[in-house]
C-alpha cells in the first residue's frame, strides 16, 4: 500500500468517523423501567409471531431481551431457520439486509433506519464495478459488512471467522479483490500467504484501537490473554510481537474462546458492547476493554423503546430488490458451502 493511497484512505475514513461520532445517541434511560419494557416486548413478539435478534455490540438491555445474540451471519442463519414470520434485527442496516436476503419470504424489521455502518459505507456498488473493470477476471471476496448491492457484485462473501477458509479455497492462480476492510485483508495476507488486492476501507471503531492501547494494557495486565478482532487497526503490529497469549478472533470466536479457556483475565480489543455477552457466557472471569472509547454509535441507536415500537407498529421493514437479493444470496451460499 503506497503512502499516497494510505493517506487518501485515512482522510476518507476520518470523514466517515466524524459523521458517525456526531450521531446523537439516546442515553440508556432509567434501568428501573427496563423489566417492564422487556416484558412488553416479549409479549408483542409472541403476538406478532416475531423473533428478536441482537448483535453482540448492542446495548446490554437490548441483548437481554433478544431471543438470540451473536454476530451478523450467525443471526441471519438463525433467522432463516426460525419458525417465526417476522424478524426484528437489532443491529445495523447491512445485517438486516443479509437476513432479508437469506429469508426473502419473512418480514425483516430494523428498529432504526439510521443504524448504518462506516465500514459498509467505505465502498459503493459503483466503486466496486469500476474496481472490477480495472482487474478483469479477478475473484471478488466481500466481507459480510457490505451492502446488498455490493454483495450482489461479489463472487464470495466472508466473515471474520471464515475469511481465511474462503481465501484458501480460491485457486492460487486467481487474483483476489478483497473488500472493504484493509486490516482484515492485511491479516489474511499474512496468515494465508496469498497476495490480495485490498480495498482501503475500515471500521472507524476498530481502526481507533491502536497498538499503543494494547501495549499499555499488556504492561498493566501482564497475565491476561489478549483477544483481538482482525478489523482492529493494531492487528498487524500486535501480530509482529504477539506471544501465545494473543489471539486473533471474530466476535463469536472470542465468546467461544473465553468459555473454554482456563485463563481468568482477558484484554478485549473490539467494540465494548461484547463485554456484556462475555461476562454472561464466562461468569467469574474478568474482561478489560483495550480501548474504553471503542463504541459504535450506530449500534447504540437501538433502544428498548425502539424495539417495542418496531414490534408494535411494524417499523421499519427492510426490502432488497429480487434481482439483487438473488445474486447476493449466491455469494453468501458459496461462502456457507466452504465454511
Amino acid at each position: 500500500m503506497s503512502s499516497t493511497d494510505r493517506a487518501a484512505a485515512e482522510t476518507t475514513a476520518a470523514a466517515r468517523a466524524s459523521v458517525a461520532i456526531a450521531i446523537p445517541v439516546a442515553p440508556p434511560g432509567n434501568p428501573a423501567t427496563f423489566p417492564a419494557l422487556q416484558a412488553e416486548i416479549r409479549a408483542l413478539a409472541h403476538e406478532r409471531d416475531a423473533v428478536i435478534l441482537a448483535h453482540s455490540y448492542e446495548r446490554p438491555e437490548v441483548q437481554d431481551v433478544a431471543d438470540h445474540v451473536g454476530d451478523s451471519l450467525l443471526l441471519s442463519r438463525l433467522a432463516a431457520a426460525a419458525p417465526q414470520s417476522t424478524i426484528v434485527f437489532c443491529g445495523v442496516s447491512f445485517m438486516a439486509e443479509t437476513a432479508k436476503i437469506l429469508s426473502p419470504r419473512k418480514t425483516v424489521l430494523l428498529p432504526d433506519l439510521a443504524a448504518g455502518c462506516s465500514l459498509a459505507d467505505s465502498i459503493t456498488v459503483e466503486q466496486l464495478r469500476q474496481w472490477k473493470l480495472e482487474h478483469t477476471g479477478a475473484v471478488v471476496v466481500s466481507y459480510v459488512n457490505t451492502t446488498a448491492a455490493v454483495k450482489a457484485e461479489s463472487d464470495y462473501c466472508c466473515t471474520s471467522g471464515n475469511a481465511r477458509a474462503v481465501i484458501e479455497a480460491i485457486p492460487s492462480d486467481r487474483q483476489i479483490l478483497f473488500l472493504p476492510d484493509m486490516f482484515l485483508g492485511l491479516w489474511l495476507q499474512r496468515v494465508t500467504g496469498r497476495k490480495l488486492t485490498i480495498w482501503l476501507g475500515e471500521c472507524h471503531v476498530h481502526a481507533g484501537i491502536r497498538a499503543a492501547d494494547v501495549e499499555r494494557w499488556r504492561r498493566e495486565e501482564p497475565g491476561a490473554d489478549l483477544l483481538i478482532h482482525p478489523e482492529c487497526g493494531c492487528t498487524s503490529q500486535v501480530i509482529e510481537a504477539a506471544g501465545d497469549d494473543a489471539h486473533i478472533l471474530s466476535t463469536e470466536g472470542m465468546v467461544r474462546f473465553a468459555e473454554r479457556s482456563k485463563a481468568d483475565s482477558f484484554l478485549v480489543a473490539t467494540e465494548v458492547g461484547i463485554l456484556h455477552r462475555l461476562a454472561l457466557k464466562a461468569p467469574g472471569k474478568r474482561f478489560v476493554p483495550v480501548n474504553r472509547e471503542a463504541v459504535c454509535q450506530y449500534m447504540k441507536l437501538i433502544t428498548l423503546v425502539k424495539v417495542r415500537d418496531s414490534l408494535r407498529d411494524g417499523v421499519y421493514p427492510i426490502e432488497v430488490p429480487a434481482d439483487v437479493a438473488a445474486r447476493a444470496r449466491l455469494a453468501l451460499e458459496r461462502m456457507i458451502a466452504i465454511a
